[in-house]
């Protein structure tokens, strides 16, 4: 169970797939985007909803995430979202019978939890919680299994309350082709993609679905670092081609089934903070300089790259420039890439997997 909100919760699923299949695991079943449950006037409040206030109204956002992130709420979110899009969900797990719910969001996991109540058919409720930073509605009491980011989300969780058994450290799963990019030669990757070796390689973060709103002025201030830079855009791409922009090279390459390769060639990451992205850039040991992030969750990723020393956070337009070039110091980018090798899992698709499994086997399924 995934939902609409950006990539990062379909790819984490994918992710997973990978790496059951790897280990021979037949995985058959049902990959539904949680979205698809709600109703009309559900979707409106909820994805709607989001949608409207990131592009519109930030600060609405923000202020929404900050006030459900209470201990105790006045408010009816949290319970609203343990029957929401209720009925389809239980005609699904009639209908499959599942081993597994595995949610990478929590409100699939919160109506799984429902539905076992009112009668399902046992299985393992697991959560994949795809940020670093444990907002409350990731506190899901019910769920037999919640694989977390890193250490910090971990204690995060645990001071809310959940039973410590259940939370366990794999990283947010990413596609299997990140790990044997680890350590690759950066040159060579970029000669594979016609990139010059000599000139650092900047990738912008614009998340999965091409509407960073800071895109125009990150492009701006990369173009007057004060020395080259060749800056790789993805998502939001608006044509495709090379183009000259003061001291930058931008290469318009729109969605790339490439992600990986290009990630490993590059120097540095500016842009959003989503989970995937975080996860994807410290896998392989590439620093990020964030800039207008997502407010709530996405800030809180940022957060945790600079308590890590894995990457800087530029809050204004003015501190972007001095960001970058400080994140492109030979020194200061050696430091922050080993800060990202330390945090990144590589191997997080795999720990997920095993954590299922492992689960699994404590219930007497093979």
């Amino acid at each position: 169970m995934s939902v609409s909100l950006g990539l990062g919760h379909d790819q984490a699923q994918a992710a997973l797939e990978q790496s059951l299949t790897r280990r021979g695991v037949s995985v058959s079943g049902h990959h539904r985007d949680s979205v698809d449950y709600l109703r009309a006037p559900e979707r409106f409040v909820t994805v709607d909803l989001y949608a409207f206030e990131l592009k519109y109204a930030p600060w609405l956002y923000r202020g929404f995430y900050h006030f459900t992130d209470l201990d105790h709420p006045v408010n009816f979110i949290s319970q609203a979202f343990t029957w929401t899009g209720l009925g389809q969900f239980q005609r699904d797990l009639a209908r499959l019978r599942p081993q597994v719910v595995v949610s990478t969001y929590w409100g699939p996991a919160a109506v799984a939890a429902s539905a076992r109540k009112r009668g399902a058919a046992p299985f393992l409720n697991a959560l994949i919680v795809t940020d670093y930073a444990a907002h409350r509605h990731w506190v899901q009491p019910e769920a037999d299994l919640v694989m977390v980011a890193a250490d910090d989300t971990r204690e995060q969780l645990l001071a809310r309350g959940l039973d410590p058994a259940k939370v366990v450290v794999t990283g947010i799963p990413i596609s299997t082709r990140f790990a044997p990019l680890v350590g690759a030669d950066k040159a060579a990757l970029r000669q594979r993609f016609g990139l010059r070796p000599d000139v650092p390689l900047i990738l912008v973060s614009g998340g999965g679905t091409g509407s960073y709103r800071a895109l125009r002025p990150v492009l701006r201030e990369l173009s007057n670092l004060g020395r080259r830079v060749q800056v790789l855009i993805l998502a939001g791409a608006e044509r495709g081609g090379v183009e000259v922009l003061g001291g930058a090279t931008l290469h318009h390459i729109g969605f790339t089934d490439d992600l990986p390769e290009l990630l490993a060639a590059s120097d540095l990451v500016v842009g959003k903070a989503g989970g995937l992205t975080v996860a994807e850039a410290t896998a392989l040991g590439v620093p990020l300089v964030i800039h207008d992030p997502i407010p709530g969750h996405e800030e809180g990723n940022a957060k945790f790259l600079e308590r890590q020393g894995a990457g800087l956070w530029a809050r204004k337009s003015r501190d972007l420039r001095p960001a970058v070039l400080k994140a492109l110091d030979p020194d200061q980018h050696a430091e922050l890439s080993r800060n990202a090798f330390r945090v990144g899992r590589p191997d997080s698709a795999d720990r997920v997997a095993a954590a299922i499994l492992e689960a699994l086997g404590r219930r007497g399924v093979s």
